[in-house]
């Protein structure tokens, strides 16, 4: 996590950010608390789902979060299987809402 910012202390406080909106998340896998990367799953709950990872924006040098994997949750599970394998000290948070909310795009979760 940028600055510094233990992961296990940026996914409690995403969690919580989730929770104040009655957004429910999961933590399905527990990575690393120091350094681990997270990985997070949105599931709208119709048999569709999308995977983020924090990544590099090359123009500015920014973190960002990117879309991993789109489409049927099992090929989205498959894709997050995959960077698990490549990855034991992977984060992934589960969320579950049927309008399509993960709150990545707001201020203080890059």
């Amino acid at each position: 996590m940028s600055g510094g910012l233990k992961a296990g202390f940026w996914v409690q406080a995403y969690l919580t950010r989730l929770r104040l909106r009655d957004i429910p998340a999961f933590v399905t896998a527990h990575g690393d608390d120091d350094a681990g990367a997270v990985l997070v799953k949105l599931n709208t709950l119709d048999g569709r789902a999308e995977a983020f990872q924090r990544g590099w924006d090359l123009a500015s040098g920014a973190r960002q979060w990117v879309q991993l994997a789109v489409g049927e949750e099992r090929d989205v599970d498959e894709a997050i299987a995959r960077q698990r394998g490549f990855d034991p000290d992977l984060w992934v948070i589960e969320v579950e809402d049927r309008q399509g909310r993960h709150l990545l795009d707001e201020d203080g979760l890059s």
